[in-house]
């Protein structure tokens, strides 16, 4: 019985971290489940506390997750019993890396303290960036994000989004040990010490102010079941045509990714004729299409028309092509085993290529914007890595129309605004039905507009010039200190070890000769 409350405890602690993220924001949970995960394991052998780690990362992947079931379920063709068993491989799948970090650490050092506070947060995080990069990554649910409006926040510009998660894991293990019935000394002064730094370094500014330029986010509401059928393209046209000729006072238009549902080079002439349009009204439009520049090669495009230095033909220079695609959504992995399964494999557009590393800013009304389609903008070194020393804004469009009224769409938002966080750079998000949002160069929402409605977002927003030290460095700080804190962690705490069994040792050998 005492196994089994301990496993629902690990569930429920694990499903808490679920509300730290948005929609509901509740930050100080994502300490709190932290802290079940110590709970839970840091008392039992190896195999154990990996069985209660995973039980702990099942609990927050699954309902955290769950939001992916839509695109299977209204697009994918599956039924829900279907879909649920695929969302809980997928979290079972991402359970172990956790369940990995907690029976290493059990098995490297035999010392609990040192265990605790410095070898087992540093292969939390390890665990974190091996899911985000291998099979080409699943990043989602890293719990710094859940920082983004808390006290932390200051951290993300000098250490990333994982360097929050690192202090949060380490406070939660800190926290942990105070509690116990021998409360530790040092581990409440190291947890008092970082929050103090990490409080205080809400108040620095790492960028200054530049120039600022109007923009007009249209969001165009398409239902996704509709996008691509047949005749739904000239709707989309004249959708999109009717928001955006009003505004004729803003500098640059956006359209969210994918908006024209066909391909660049089928609608060439009148791509020309938007680019004349927007030309004669001295304004930049920036839009989301599939371009197929060569027979058999489709790629998920950003392109810029009118108020720029190149006149628009098919395949000109100032695009984007998006390199990190969507597993299932964009390309099939194995797709001539998959695809005959169901028609989940075979979604509309689902055959991509990538786009090559080290593209330059798309040019819009003399600005420089970094671009990061969809799914990419959860990928912190990808965003770093397309963004230039001149780079005025991020851009980010979008199209979580996949996934309907559910939480997905909002963690997504959430991911979006920490990479303005750590780079010191506004982010304009542009997207089919919602989150589209504008925010400051520290990730505040400047102005946004409601989810499922055809609207307008315009705001005037002030480019931003300098890096951040994350946007120096990336993750080279925190790297470095992982590694120092886990070698630390394992050589004192084996050192420790040693000692105490050289006392056990002694002491029985004492017992021996007084018996003898």
């Amino acid at each position: 019985m005492r196994s089994y409350i301990s496993a629902i405890g690990a569930l429920l602690s694990g499903a808490l971290g679920v509300l730290a993220f948005s929609p509901f924001d509740l930050w100080p949970l994502a300490l709190v489940s932290l802290y079940g995960l110590f709970a839970f394991t840091q008392s039992l052998p190896a195999r154990a506390a990996a069985r209660q780690g995973f039980l702990w990362a099942m609990g927050l992947y699954l309902p955290g997750l769950w939001w992916i079931h839509n695109s299977m379920t209204l697009f994918g063709g599956l039924p829900l019993w279907a879909a649920f068993i695929l969302v809980a491989l997928l979290a079972a799948y991402l359970s172990l890396y956790t369940a990995a970090a907690l029976w290493l650490a059990q098995r490297l050092v035999p010392i609990q303290a040192w265990r605790v506070l410095l070898v087992l947060p540093a292969l939390l995080i390890a665990a974190d960036w091996l899911r985000g990069w291998v099979l080409t990554g699943f990043p989602w649910l890293w719990f710094g994000y859940s920082q983004l409006e808390g006290p932390l926040a200051g951290v993300a510009p000098i250490l990333g989004v994982q360097g929050i998660s690192w202090l949060l894991t380490f406070s939660a293990a800190a926290l942990w040990l105070i509690l116990r019935r021998q409360p530790n000394m040092w581990a409440a002064i190291a947890g008092v010490g970082l929050w103090a730094l990490a409080l205080s370094s809400n108040s620095l500014q790492w960028v200054t102010a530049t120039t600022s330029n109007s923009f007009a986010l249209i969001q165009g509401n398409i239902e996704q079941s509709l996008k691509w059928v047949p005749g739904q393209l000239e709707a989309s046209l004249e959708r999109y045509m009717e928001l955006t000729l009003p505004e004729r006072g803003v500098d640059t238009i956006i359209w969210p990714e994918s908006a024209l549902p066909s391909s660049e080079q089928h609608l060439a002439p009148w791509l020309e004729q938007v680019d004349l349009l927007m030309r004669e009204r001295n304004q930049s439009l920036i839009t989301g299409l599939v371009s197929q520049p060569e027979e058999g090669m489709a790629y998920n495009a950003v392109i810029t028309l009118g108020k720029n230095s190149i006149p628009y033909q098919a395949s000109h220079s100032n695009r984007y092509y998006k390199q990190q695609l969507v597993p299932i959504g964009e390309f099939v992995p194995f797709g001539n085993l998959l695809r005959p399964l169901a028609p989940f494999f075979n979604l509309p557009m689902s055959s991509f290529a990538r786009g090559v590393a080290g593209q330059p800013d798309l040019q819009s009304a003399g600005q420089n914007l970094s671009v990061a389609i969809c799914y990419e903008v959860a990928f912190p070194s990808l965003v770093r890595d397309n963004m230039k020393v001149d780079t005025d804004y991020l851009l980010t469009v979008s199209n979580d129309a996949w996934f309907g009224q559910s939480i997905g769409p909002w963690q997504h938002q959430q991911i979006a605004r920490m990479r303005a966080l750590e780079l010191g750079r506004p982010l304009i998000r542009a997207t089919n039905n919602g989150v589209t949002l504008v925010t400051d160069e520290r990730g505040k929402i400047t102005d946004t507009i409601p989810q499922f409605e055809a609207g307008v977002l315009t705001a005037n927003v002030t480019g931003m010039t300098g890096l951040t030290p994350y946007a120096r460095f990336g993750t080279s700080l925190l790297s470095g200190w992982l590694v120092v804190s886990a070698l630390l962690g394992i050589v004192l705490g084996r050192k420790q070890h040693r000692w105490r069994q050289q006392q056990i040792n002694a002491k029985e050998s004492l017992i021996a000769k007084a018996r003898s």
